[in-house]
């Protein structure tokens, strides 16, 4: 067989155009023996001479030929870049996955194979995508490129392979009728962001975003496809596919291919690139709204609560989404392994520089204390204790949303401790009571309450730093006796005189030593002249 459609080909060298009975030869073998005419095809003529591609416009025109060729078309394609196969003569010469691709853009300029090609649309566009990002991250073999040299020669085709894939992409999105993608990806300068290996990512997330807005059944075929692609773990290519990937995700029936989308997530979560981490955040962002995808999370806990240390805002911005959304759902609890740990990380989110992420923390913390199961609860008490000094210094916040999640969580907090007296105090809005009461309660740890709140003398915001200088004023006079941190307390307070705020420095007169008590002497009860000098100073 491989014998005759070299003698086809042979023939049509000398013919310009295919006549009847010719074409319905190569139609007739293209249908029965598809295998071997796309094989003998593209090893005679890999270039695709005039005479190739004739008789592959031929076979093109017909759409039950067309459709029995694509898939041998697409394997040498998605082999990059040799494919080596055995045609029935034995012949296993390789084959260049380019010339493939040649073909594929000859054929899909044929007005009559709208619907196989449709058909074969997934498989194609990604195909063309692969080619799209191993040629712009790869250098070509030698072999390879001097092919590519003798391809530009006969079909006039851009000087590198990388464009020429972005340009059987375009003909394949037109032939889709999807032309205003190609119109809007040449607006935002998509084609050329996707032609360099460093940015190709952000262009395939815009191209997939572009897609989606007309374009979901093809969107859902491409995912599937990804999603297999993926599975294969190819570091050159799992960026741009992942970049796809999670701007489709809505289109996936996560009921059938949850656990195999899971799975790459979670792999690329653990990750050491920094892109890769985002991409997998988002992927993981939509699905944790789903009460049954949701419910198989809990195997990314644990890499979800290391990178809610990370330096990167957006990265611990998504890690609390994916927590939040999981916990919105009624019958999934907080373990009492992970509980102690979330709620140690979220506590040192309360004190990020952005607000955001201090209110989804803050927030979440208010739903591991509900969602803990019961034999956690006990065990978790240590660090909701720790988080009353904090919250309460929140609730004077500057941003409305983070004071009023502070005092909401504030309040909570109190009901978890039963601490009835402070739950009280904030039910009633009686904010300045609550040091009073605390401490009060506390007396024999006010000094665990002064070194928590000491930070808050450096706060940027003048409302918490006027909060710190109330609450340590009462827990000086809390801690009197303490000799020790009544010292810490006043080199802190001196410190602050440096706070250009007059409010502040007034409430740092009434706030430090009240009364001149003698605790502030020596151990023998003797007043030293420091005390007096520090009354002077202030």
């Amino acid at each position: 067989m491989p014998a005759k459609v070299e003698n086809i080909h042979q023939s049509l060298m000398s013919h310009v155009s295919v006549d009847a009975r010719l074409q319905t030869d190569i139609v007739r073998l293209a249908e029965e023996h598809p295998a071997d005419v796309v094989l003998t095809f593209l090893r005679c003529a890999p270039t695709c001479d005039r005479a190739a591609a004739m008789m592959w416009r031929a076979i093109g025109s017909s759409g039950p030929a067309l459709e029995k060729v694509l898939p041998t078309l697409l394997c040498v394609m998605e082999d990059w870049p040799l494919h080596r196969m055995c045609t029935s003569d034995g012949d296993n010469k390789d084959l260049f996955a380019l010339a493939a691709t040649l073909v594929i853009w000859l054929i899909v300029q044929v007005p009559e194979c709208h619907e196989t090609i449709v058909l074969y649309s997934s498989r194609l566009f990604v195909a063309l995508l692969f080619h799209v990002v191993i040629t712009t991250q790869q250098m070509p073999p030698e072999e390879v490129d001097n092919f590519w040299r003798a391809c530009r020669e006969e079909h006039r085709l851009p000087s590198k392979p990388n464009r020429f894939a972005v340009q059987a992409m375009k003909a394949l999105l037109c032939r889709l009728q999807c032309d205003h993608v190609v119109v809007a990806m040449e607006r935002k300068r998509g084609w050329d962001t996707l032609l360099c290996a460093h940015t190709q990512h952000y262009a395939v997330g815009l191209l997939a975003r572009e897609m989606l807005r007309g374009l979901i059944p093809l969107c859902s075929r491409i995912a599937l496809h990804l999603l297999r692609q993926l599975s294969r773990e190819e570091p050159c290519w799992d960026l741009p596919a992942l970049a796809f990937l999670v701007e489709v995700l809505e289109c996936l029936d996560t009921t059938k291919c949850g656990d195999s989308m899971l799975e790459i997530m979670s792999r690329h979560l653990q990750s050491e690139c920094r892109e890769r981490h985002r991409l997998a955040l988002r992927g993981l962002v939509v699905p944790s709204k789903d009460p049954s995808m949701a419910r198989r999370m809990c195997s990314v806990s644990q890499s979800l609560l290391e990178l809610l240390g990370d330096g990167d805002r957006e990265v611990v911005s998504m890690s609390l989404h994916v927590f939040t959304n999981v916990l919105q759902h009624k019958d999934i609890l907080v373990s009492s392994t992970t509980a102690p740990k979330l709620a140690e990380a979220l506590l040192l989110l309360f004190d990020h520089d952005n607000s955001h992420v201090q209110l989804l923390s803050i927030q979440l913390f208010c739903k591991v204390m509900d969602l803990v199961v019961d034999e956690g609860k006990k065990p978790l008490e240590t660090i909701v204790n720790k988080s009353l000094d904090t919250l309460f210094i929140y609730c004077h916040d500057d941003n409305w949303h983070v004071a009023k999640a502070s005092q909401e969580t504030l309040h909570w907090v109190a009901k978890y401790l039963n601490r009835r007296a402070l739950e009280q105090v904030v039910e009633k809005e009686q904010l300045s009571k609550f040091a009073e009461v605390l401490l009060a309660e506390d007396r024999s740890r006010a000094a665990e309450h002064l070194r928590r709140a000491r930070p808050y003398l450096q706060s940027p915001q003048e409302p918490l730093r006027e909060a710190a200088v109330r609450f340590m004023g009462m827990a000086e006079r809390s801690s009197r006796g303490q000799q020790g941190e009544l010292q810490l307390i006043c080199n802190a307070l001196q410190a602050r005189r440096q706070d250009a705020s007059p409010s502040c420095s007034n409430l740092e007169n009434q706030a430090q030593f009240p009364q001149r008590p003698k605790e502030l002497g020596t151990p023998s009860g003797s007043s030293e002249p420091v005390s007096q000098e520090h009354t002077r100073r202030h």
